[in-house]
C-alpha cells in the first residue's frame, strides 16, 4: 500500500480533489444530457471513471470523467443503436453498455501490449479537425436546448412523419408474421388484424422518434434551426444566455470559484428561487447506482460485431485524451507519467463506468489542472474527487434533478467554443496544404457526417500523404545516375579513370520502400551498355521492405540476364537478412561479390576483370 498511496501530501489532495470535484458536476450533468442517456449517466461515468483511472492510472494527479470528445463520439454511438430499437432507449442501453465496456477492455489491452507509446504518432491534423469538429457539433447540437426547442414535441413538425411511422409499423408487423411463419401471401387476414389494432399513440410515438432523429446532429439542428426560431421559448433562450455571460463574465472577478459552477448555482437558484416555468433536467435517480450485469451475462459478440470499430475508436480517442492530458499534467507538476499503466487505469475506469451504465470518459485536461493549481499531488486527490461526486448523488440527487435543461445547454456552448483547436485553425494559411487539407477533411467529415469513419479517412489520408512524402525525399536522394553524373562520395574521388566506362556505381540512399519503388526500377534504363560491372552501394540503405525487396530481385536478375556482375558494398543488417531469405544472395549475388568496403571492390576488379 505504500507504494500504492503516499499520505505526505493528503492535505492538498484533499483540497485539489474537492475543488476537482466541484467543477466536474456540472459538466458531467451536461455532458450526460447531451449524450442522449441522461444527466445520472453522465454523473455515473464522472464516479466510475474518475476513481478507478485515478486508483489504476499512471498519472498521479490526473481527473477523469466523461470529456466532451468521448461525449460527441458517444452520442453518435447511442443515437445509432436508439434508432435500431425504433427509438426505446430502456431496449437499447444493454448493446450501448456493452460497446462502452467493450471500448473499456481494449483500452486495456492496449496498456498491457504496450502501445501506449505509440499513441503520439496519430498526425496532428487528424487530432485538430478532430477536435475542431466536436466543438462544431456541440456547439450546434445545444442551440436548439438553449433556446428551448425539442423537436418531438412539435406537434406540426411530427406530424409530417406519420405515414412513414405508419409504413415502419406497418413492416415490423410483416417481420413479425414471418419470423412466426404465419405470414401467408394469399391470405393477409392476420395482417389486417394486427394492423387495426396500431393505436395512435404507437404511431405519435414513432413519429417523434423519426422527428428526433431527424433533427439530430449537424445538418439535422441546422435543418430545423428556421422552426425552432419561430417556435423560441424566452425563458429558456435568457436562462441559457445568463449561464453563458457568467461563465464567461466571472472570470473577470476571480478564478478561484470555478465559473461554470458558479453560473450553475446562480441560474439555478433564480429559476427554481423565482417559481419560474422551466423545464428541468431529467430525474436523477436517488440511491446508489445499480450495476447493469446483463452486459455480461447476455454478451454476444455477434451482436456488437458491426460495432467494434467504434468501440476502437472510443478506446484510441479516449487513450489519446487521457495522454495528452498526461503531457499537460507532467509539464506542471515536472514528473513522468506511464502511459501503459495510464492505459490500463482508464480502461479499468470505462468498464466499471459501463456496467453502472456511465458515460465512458477519460483525463480531463481542465479538472486535471484545477487539481494540480489547488494542491492535487497524488492519486488521491483523483479518488477524493470521485467519492465527492458520489455523495452529491446520494445527499442532494433530488435537488440536481431541480437544474433548468436551458442552462445546461448553456455550460456545453461554452465547452463547444473552448474545446475547438483555434491553434491549428490559425495556422491554416501558413501550414503545407496537405496537412491543412486533412484537418478540414476531418473537421467537415467529422461534423457533418461521422466522426468513427472521419477519423479513419482522416488516418489514411495522413498515411498516404506520409508515404508519398517520405518515398519523394527517398527517390530525390537517390536518384539512379551514372557516376558521372552523381556526386562522388569521398572514397570514389580518385576512381580510375580507365573503370569508368566499365563499372557503373549505383548509391541507393535511404530505405527502399513500395513508395520508392518505382523510381528505383529506372535504374535498369540508365545503366550504359559498356558497363560490364554494376557497383551497388547500400551502406545508407537501412531499410528494405517486400515491395523494395522485390524491385531489387527484378532489376538484378535483368543484370545478370545481360551478363553484368553484380557486386553489393556494405549491405546492412536488415536488407542482408531478407536478400538471403528470398536466395539473392547467393543465387544473383554470390558471396564472394558482397564486400564491406567500397575499397574492397575495387580490389577484387582489379584482380579479376583487369588483367
Amino acid at each position: 500500500m505504500k507504494k500504492l498511496f503516499n499520505f505526505k501530501h493528503i492535505k492538498g489532495d484533499i483540497f485539489g480533489g474537492i475543488t476537482a470535484g466541484i467543477v466536474a458536476l456540472p459538466l458531467a450533468l451536461a455532458f450526460g444530457v447531451s449524450s442522449g442517456l441522461g444527466p445520472s449517466a453522465g454523473l455515473y461515468g464522472a464516479i466510475f471513471v474518475g476513481f478507478f483511472a485515478a486508483l489504476f492510472g499512471g498519472t498521479n494527479t490526473q481527473i477523469s470523467g466523461p470529456t466532451a470528445p468521448m461525449t460527441a463520439v458517444s452520442m453518435v454511438v447511442i443515437a445509432g443503436i436508439v434508432a435500431a430499437f425504433e427509438g426505446d432507449i430502456s431496449k437499447a442501453l444493454p448493446s450501448i453498455l456493452i460497446i462502452f465496456f467493450l471500448a473499456g477492455l481494449i483500452q486495456v489491452g492496449l496498456g498491457l501490449l504496450g502501445l501506449g507509446k505509440y499513441i503520439k504518432y496519430i498526425p496532428y491534423p487528424v487530432v485538430s479537425g478532430f477536435m475542431t469538429a466536436i466543438g462544431v457539433i456541440i456547439l450546434v447540437t445545444q442551440i436548439l436546448p438553449s433556446i428551448g426547442y425539442y423537436p418531438k414535441e412539435d406537434s406540426e413538425f411530427v406530424n409530417q412523419f406519420k405515414p412513414q411511422a405508419e409504413e415502419i409499423i406497418l413492416e415490423n408487423i410483416l417481420k413479425e408474421e414471418a419470423g412466426e411463419g404465419i405470414l401467408v401471401l394469399e391470405n393477409f387476414k392476420e395482417t389486417v388484424k394486427r394492423a387495426d389494432l396500431i393505436s395512435e399513440e404507437q404511431i405519435l410515438k414513432e413519429s417523434q422518434t423519426l422527428a428526433s432523429k431527424e433533427a439530430s446532429g449537424v445538418l439535422g439542428s441546422v435543418k430545423v434551426i428556421p422552426r425552432a426560431i419561430n417556435n423560441i421559448n424566452w425563458l429558456e433562450l435568457l436562462l441559457a444566455l445568463g449561464t453563458i455571460l457568467i461563465i464567461y463574465g466571472f472570470k473577470y472577478i476571480t478564478k478561484v470559484i470555478p465559473s461554470t459552477l458558479v453560473a450553475l448555482l446562480v441560474m439555478s437558484g433564480i429559476a427554481f428561487g423565482f417559481g419560474l416555468d422551466y423545464r428541468p433536467i431529467e430525474e436523477i435517480p436517488s440511491g446508489l447506482p445499480l450495476p447493469h450485469f446483463e452486459i455480461i451475462t447476455t454478451f454476444n459478440l455477434s451482436s456488437i460485431t458491426p460495432y467494434i470499430f467504434t468501440a476502437l475508436t472510443l478506446a484510441l480517442l479516449g487513450a489519446i485524451d487521457s495522454l495528452l492530458t498526461s503531457v499537460v499534467a507532467d509539464n506542471m507538476t515536472k514528473t513522468k507519467h506511464n502511459p501503459n499503466k495510464e492505459l490500463i487505469g482508464q480502461g479499468i475506469g470505462n468498464s466499471f463506468g459501463a456496467i453502472f451504465g456511465g458515460l465512458p470518459g477519460a483525463g480531463a485536461t481542465i479538472r486535471t489542472v484545477v487539481n494540480i493549481n489547488a494542491g492535487g499531488k497524488t492519486r488521491i486527490s483523483g479518488m477524493i474527487a470521485s467519492l465527492l461526486l458520489l455523495l452529491i448523488l446520494l445527499v442532494l440527487g433530488p435537488v440536481a434533478s431541480q437544474i433548468p435543461a436551458a442552462v445546461l445547454a448553456g455550460i456545453l456552448i461554452t465547452v463547444g467554443i473552448g474545446v475547438m483547436d483555434y491553434k491549428g485553425l490559425k495556422a491554416i494559411p501558413y501550414m503545407p496544404k496537405p496537412e491543412v487539407i486533412i484537418m478540414i477533411v476531418v473537421l467537415i467529415l467529422s461534423s457533418v457526417w461521422n466522426l468513427v469513419y472521419a477519423v479513419g479517412i482522416g488516418l489514411v489520408i495522413a498515411s498516404l500523404m506520409f508515404m508519398k512524402k517520405i518515398g519523394d525525399l527517398t527517390a530525390e536522394r537517390s536518384d539512379v545516375k551514372s557516376l558521372l553524373k552523381e556526386k562522388a562520395w569521398s572514397d570514389e574521388i580518385d576512381f580510375p579513370t580507365e573503370l569508368k566506362e566499365k563499372v557503373f556505381i549505383k548509391h541507393i540512399k535511404g530505405p527502399l520502400f513500395f513508395g520508392s519503388t518505382s523510381d528505383f526500377q529506372q535504374l535498369m534504363k540508365q545503366i550504359p551498355d559498356s558497363a560490364s560491372i554494376i557497383i551497388i552501394r547500400m551502406g545508407r540503405m537501412q531499410y528494405i521492405d517486400q515491395s523494395g525487396l522485390y524491385a531489387l530481385e527484378d532489376a538484378l536478375v535483368d543484370l545478370a540476364n545481360q551478363n553484368k556482375k553484380i557486386l553489393l558494398v556494405n549491405v546492412l543488417k536488415q536488407p542482408r537478412y531478407l536478400l538471403e531469405r528470398i536466395d539473392i544472395i547467393p543465387d544473383l549475388v554470390p558471396k564472394e561479390q558482397l564486400f564491406t568496403s567500397f575499397e574492397e571492390s575495387l580490389n577484387w576488379i582489379n584482380e579479376n576483370e583487369i588483367k
